[in-house]
């Protein structure tokens, strides 16, 4: 017995049609009209939205930073993911002890979601330093199913220059996508400390201290490395900026090749003076980068619009509001990261709607380009025949985003009070109902690990 969703608006990245859909064997068997239904199961989608499955490709699930760990462990994440109309993550994983094996932390969390996650997933490598086992290991992972790993600019595990090339140059050969957190260190580390010696512990000086010229920065450089390199693939994660944004399409422009961008739901929604909400609510909001200014928000919608942007993510890393305010004497305590993962796909298509975007648009930066990135099209991020029946059903309902109605284990949402008019009613994996009218029908590990192709599919 199959599934048949009928009469709905079917959206995909290019156009929209009317059509019934059948998914049998965990696929779509057939899209028409008038699909006989005797011996499978019915949907009625008349007047609803009938949209590929969401692919997020940057959260952070059960996330160890040493003295905290985010809320969300691969259950309750993908809990959270899945009412929000999200059938597919690709996690970036956290750092192992110093001097391991790339395998060490991809093994152990092989281990954190086995049994656990109730929607698809996959994982990107991290790379923390640089050896010529390191580089070696490389193809071993990719072999796995690992077919993208995460560097970063910043933070204790950062990379310098000399092996973030050799990185890149490694990639070229091997042909995977390296993403990367594009922030100046030094910059940065210098101004957290000049604020906290002149007693600016706030939480506006967390922003103040990262400020956009420090991504731009980092973006710039990161775009001439890959050209030494011979462009392997280049994905920037999370991009906040109108000056780093700039950096990618001047880049582009003078014929960088292989470079991708991404934003993220709470650089397109939300501005730095939440930071500067009273009773220590700006804590809330501490991640990496930091929320911006209404123009770097107008300009990244604008990226969006005009394709500069590929991909809507969420950086899904939520934490409890008691370790959030473990900052309020000194915004650099508390850790950063904030949930969304159950919010994109409601407030993006809201955001983007109210904006003159089509869904189209919109359905390709939140399902299509991220599956074709990262080596998950053509079996996700589509509703074409032969393609995985991943498909989210939406009603158009206007609904207040509150923690009453959220589905993470942490205690509050970085969206509260915000009014959605799309609503994620039934979602479904495989052609399995795992959501459906606020309940969840899907069981404790019935997600699958995803290996990821080789094959980067950005072409159309």
């Amino acid at each position: 017995m199959g599934l048949i969703i009928r009469n709905g608006l079917i959206s995909n990245c290019e156009y929209s049609y009317k059509a019934d859909i059948l998914v049998e064997n965990g696929e779509i068997a057939e899209i028409g009209r008038n699909i006989p239904s005797s011996i499978h199961d019915v949907i009625d989608a008349e007047g609803k939205l009938v949209l590929p499955g969401g692919v997020d490709v940057h959260t952070h699930m059960d996330l160890d930073l040493g003295k905290y760990r985010a809320v969300d462990d691969f259950y309750t994440g993908t809990k959270a993911a899945a009412y929000g109309g999200t059938t597919t993550i690709v996690d970036h994983i956290s750092f192992g002890p110093n001097g391991c094996t790339l395998h060490h932390q991809i093994n152990e969390y092989h281990k954190l979601a086995k049994n656990k996650s109730i929607i698809d997933y996959s994982f990107h490598g991290v790379v923390q330093h640089v050896s010529m086992d390191i580089l070696e290991e490389m193809e071993s992972l990719v072999k796995e199913g690992i077919t993208s790993f995460k560097i970063y600019m910043t933070y204790d595990n950062m990379l310098h220059d000399e092996d973030i090339l050799k990185i890149l140059l490694r990639a070229k050969e091997l042909g995977v996508v390296i993403a990367v957190h594009a922030e100046n260190h030094g910059a940065i580390q210098y101004l957290r400390q000049y604020y906290k010696q002149i007693y600016k512990t706030t939480p506006i000086y967390h922003a103040l201290s990262r400020p956009d010229s420090t991504e731009a920065e980092a973006i710039s450089r990161m775009i001439y490395l890959s050209e030494i390199a011979g462009y392997p693939h280049l994905y920037f994660v999370h991009v906040s900026t109108k000056k780093g944004l700039n950096e990618i399409i001047s880049a582009r422009q003078r014929g960088v090749k292989n470079i991708y961008c991404e934003t993220c739901v709470q650089y397109l929604t939300l501005t730095e003076d939440c930071y500067k909400k009273e009773n220590n609510e700006g804590l809330k909001y501490i991640m990496a980068p930091p929320l911006r200014k209404s123009e770097d928000v107008e300009f990244l919608w604008k990226g969006i619009e005009n394709n500069d942007v590929d991909v809507i993510a969420t950086d899904h890393c939520p934490f409890y509001l008691k370790n959030k305010l473990d900052g309020k004497n000194d915004f650099s305590i508390a850790p950063g990261g904030v949930p969304g993962v159950e919010e994109r796909m409601e407030i993006v298509l809201t955001e983007g709607i109210k904006r003159g975007l089509t869904i189209n648009n919109l359905i390709n930066k939140l399902s299509t380009k991220p599956a074709k990135i990262f080596g998950l099209f053509p079996t996700k991020g589509s509703i074409q025949i032969g393609m995985d029946g991943d498909i989210v059903i939406l009603k158009q309902e206007e609904k207040i985003i509150k923690n009453e109605n959220r589905h993470s284990a942490v205690d509050y949402t970085t969206y509260d009070g915000f009014k959605v008019n799309y609503v994620v009613e039934t979602t479904i994996q495989r052609g399995n109902i795992i959501i459906q009218n606020e309940k969840m029908l899907a069981n404790k590990g019935d997600g699958e690990f995803l290996k990821r192709s080789m094959k980067n599919n950005m072409e159309g």
